[in-house]
């Protein structure tokens, strides 16, 4: 736990409630949409959102289940880069809450959660509708907090938000009992910036012995590969990224995180690793000589078998996070720190001719970046065309051709491997639940993303399966009309489940089908008040999605798609990454 901020002096001081400093803080640090769901310990808390909202200070929006509170203002991050916030009330409110916050903890993404409590009195008795929930939440926020003290209303807020942001960012959770909202102090405003936190301090910079090491390793590398994770995006460093790739004429690799932090429409780029990724960049991390990882974990999803990733390769590991350099693979040169600060501090020493007088030389990885084009015209991505049938390859492919810019949102499964595949997304416009995988973040990730930019397009890629697990959530999009377009991959069938039964359990089909109970979707949004399409023939496919595109309102598509159809490429369980599945088996693959 860290210890408490130092305020700077301040004699400004007014009468007021424990719920208006809350409120009144949130304001004072930017804030200006909130998500969330009423309820009796958090009711003191919305007569002060009530009067925010009547001057016009900020905008709350009404849920119809507190997950979907939590993973809007988790889209809403992820699409800007602040700080997300939702409220939920006490007991079941706040641990419907759960799973959202525990998405945005694995990965990494800023939020404020605020929820009600019992009184104070009441704490411990085992009140109508108490749960610890800071208890409950330990293992999955940056930090927690119980507010026992009113005054330190303020405080509290300030040193969320400074945590929520700074460092590796992560969700915050601040616990309210009621009484402290209703309880009245002589409020002190803590403005932003205004905090320090002693034994709190980042480290940001990155070591100069080591980023020249860095640059040593680099400079020696024949076959040379960027893997680019999550962290880069939240450091905000495609520029510097693309700038370190083009040095060295550097391959550059991403993982699900990391989608969007390189441009990939860029010659250098070949596509997202690991388990679902293009046969390329498997290959290439399977036969590179150097990997410089980049704001990333080295995950089981992206390294196959562990001691088989990159194993012929030296290791350059940047990360802010120290916990995370050398947890799965030793690195020979760790660099701690921010990774924007440490790639311009990298490239500035590049170009500096006292320190490197002699430029690096790009002809030194040309037959690394032939082989990989090589790879690339032998093993593209695939999206089969059918007579009469549409494979989901198909929509996620017409999609990116009609609406190239948009903000997509992704469920969990299949449709999600595919449109990772085939969109090429610019910086923050993939948003998709990576380390948790959580079915039912889509929709309203999208109505969070929706709400932080009410001018761009927002795109839902969903599943049958992962659709029905936040559906309520049509209802938001209708209230606030959030123009946000849902695009569901319908093959009756929990797809990525019914792929791993078909491949490793001897196609024992155990409670992964669902189409007794599917509800008509086009039916559905209508009910809630919504534009319903469904869409069967391929024939009409382009022109039903630029229909739902040219709508002014939100839209759900119903896409029947081929049932059976399986997500390859794919590394099986146990195996290395070059050890694939569904690959062309007449094409030459290197050697392991």
């Amino acid at each position: 736990m860290v210890s408490s901020i130092t305020l700077k002096p301040s004699t400004a001081t007014q009468r007021v409630s424990g719920a208006y400093a809350l409120i009144d803080s949130l304001v004072r640090h930017g804030v200006e949409h909130i998500f969330g769901y009423p309820g009796g310990a958090i009711l003191p808390i919305y007569d002060e959102v009530y009067n925010a909202e009547q001057k016009g200070l900020l905008k709350h929006f009404l849920v119809r289940h507190e997950q979907g509170a939590a993973h809007a203002a988790d889209g809403y991050a992820r699409a800007t880069g602040k700080v997300g916030v939702c409220f939920a009330t006490s007991g079941p409110g706040a641990t419907n809450l759960v799973t959202g916050i525990a998405t945005a903890q694995m990965d990494s993404i800023p939020m404020v959660i605020v929820t009600g409590q019992v009184s104070r009195a009441a704490i411990g008795t085992d009140a109508f509708q108490e749960t610890d929930i800071h208890g409950i939440t330990l293992p999955i926020v940056k930090h927690s907090y119980v507010v026992r003290d009113p005054n330190q209303m303020a405080q509290i807020v300030a040193e969320a938000f400074y945590i929520a942001k700074t460092g590796r960012p992560g969700p915050v959770l601040i616990d309210v009992p009621k009484d402290v909202g209703l309880e009245e102090i002589d409020y002190i405003p803590v403005e932003p910036g205004d905090v320090t936190i002693p034994g709190y301090a980042p480290q940001t910079s990155g070591d100069v012995y080591q980023i020249d090491a860095a640059i040593a390793l680099l400079r020696a590398a024949e076959r040379p590969l960027l893997y680019i994770g999550g962290g880069a995006l939240a450091a905000g460093a495609p520029a510097e990224l693309q700038a370190l790739a083009e040095a060295f004429s550097a391959p550059m690799t991403t993982t699900l995180m990391g989608k969007g932090s390189v441009n990939e429409h860029h010659p250098l780029a070949v596509g997202m690793l690991g388990m679902h990724g293009t046969a390329y960049a498997n290959f290439a991390v399977s036969q590179c000589d150097l990997l410089v990882a980049i704001g990333a974990r080295f995950d089981d999803r992206v390294t196959g078998k562990l001691d088989e990733f990159a194993s012929r390769a030296k290791v350059i590991h940047i990360d802010i996070d120290p916990a995370e350099v050398g947890k799965n693979r030793l690195p020979e040169v760790p660099i701690v720190g921010d990774v924007k600060v440490v790639l311009e501090k990298l490239l500035a020493r590049l170009s500096d001719p006292a320190v490197t007088p002699v430029a690096p030389d790009g002809q030194k990885t040309q037959a690394w970046r032939d082989q990989i084009d090589t790879w690339k015209q032998d093993f593209p991505l695939h999206a089969p065309i059918y007579a009469d049938e549409i494979s989901p390859q198909s929509v996620v492919v017409e999609l990116t051709q009609q609406a190239p810019n948009a903000y997509y949102t992704t469920d969990v499964g299949q449709h999600q491997m595919w449109s990772a595949q085939f969109l090429k997304n610019g910086p923050r416009q993939w948003i998709s639940s990576a380390g948790l995988g959580t079915m039912g973040f889509g929709l309203p990730a999208a109505m969070g993303a929706q709400t932080a930019l009410p001018d761009e397009q927002v795109i839902c890629i969903s599943g049958d399966a992962s659709f029905q697990m936040n559906l309520q959530e049509l209802a938001t999009l209708a209230q606030y009309n959030l123009k946000v377009k849902t695009v569901i991959l319908n093959n009756g069938w929990q797809g990525m489940v019914r792929q791993w039964q078909q491949s490793f359990f001897g196609e024992r089909y155990s409670s992964s089908n669902m189409e007794v109970g599917m509800p008509d979707f086009e039916l559905l949004a209508k009910a809630f008040g919504i534009r319903g399409m469904v869409v069967n023939d391929p024939n009409e496919l382009a022109v039903a999605i630029a229909e739902m595109l040219a709508h002014d309102g939100p839209v759900l598509m119903d896409v029947r798609v081929r049932r059976d159809e399986n997500c390859y490429p794919m590394i099986p369980p146990g195996k290395s990454n070059a050890d694939m599945v569904g690959l062309p088996a007449d094409k030459l693959r290197p050697s392991v």
